[in-house]
């Protein structure tokens, strides 16, 4: 198989674009009949990273049915971990199309990626279809993908208040940790602004590093804008209730 030319930056000779491609290039011989198309997505489809220690790879496998071709998995292969995504090309389009609460995570992977293999340009469709769902929706939507993506970020919060008095300091941290992700999730929604990873939304949202009070205090902030939104957090049992 001849590979593509890489994404601006990405040297041709990186270990991660030739694992890619010979990945690639196996799953078509083994699965003739069931591949639509196969691309990279995260850093390596950026292509400003350095491929120092983070030699991976994001590897999109799209089939023409649901439940085609190789199971999803992940594995290291000569020194690059390899996670391989396995999608219906249905399902996943319709996974663009649809707004959830994690969307600041997991919209780079409809709008940058980099093919290997998609004769039918398949690819571009699935971004335009991201594209113009996000161009249809609504304020209301993200600020209720906004509410529910605040509820986690609260609750872990809390825990990692709780665990820091009773001196559980690591567990205090990893729940700590979840808080600061949960709260660049919300702003990512509420300003309608996607990220690469986790930390690159930690990063770009000012929370990498903050402590437990900042946070708190973030979240406070969140409550009340959302409830200027017209999406309050706290409600009554009818409000748990309503359809």
């Amino acid at each position: 198989m001849t590979l593509p030319e890489p994404a601006a930056g990405v040297d041709p000779d990186d270990p991660r674009w030739q694992v890619a491609g010979r990945t690639a290039d196996a799953a078509r011989r083994r699965f003739p009949a069931d591949i639509l198309a196969v691309a990279v997505h995260g850093p390596l489809a950026h292509g400003d990273d350095d491929g120092g220690g983070d030699a991976e790879v994001g590897l999109l496998l799209v089939t023409y049915r649901a439940g085609g071709g190789p199971a999803p998995s992940s594995r290291r292969i000569d020194g690059v971990l390899v996670e391989l995504t396995v999608t219906g090309a249905d399902d996943h389009l319709r996974r663009a199309r649809t707004l959830t609460p994690r969307w600041p995570l997991t919209a780079d992977r409809y709008v940058t990626t980099v093919a290997l293999y998609d004769p039918t340009g398949w690819l571009r469709t699935l971004r335009d279809e991201h594209l113009g769902r996000l161009a249809r929706a609504r304020p209301a939507e993200f600020s209720a993908a906004a509410r529910d993506a605040w509820y986690p970020g609260w609750a872990a919060h809390a825990r990692a208040a709780r665990l820091a008095e009773w001196y559980e300091t690591d567990q205090a941290l990893v729940m700590l940790a979840e808080a600061r992700l949960a709260a660049a999730t919300v702003n990512g929604l509420l300003s309608r602004t996607y990220f690469r990873d986790p930390g690159d939304a930690v990063r770009r949202t000012g929370l990498a590093g903050a402590d437990m009070t900042e946070v708190g205090r973030v979240l406070t902030g969140q409550a009340e804008e959302l409830a200027a939104r017209g999406r309050p957090v706290d409600g009554t049992v009818d409000d748990l209730l309503t359809r």
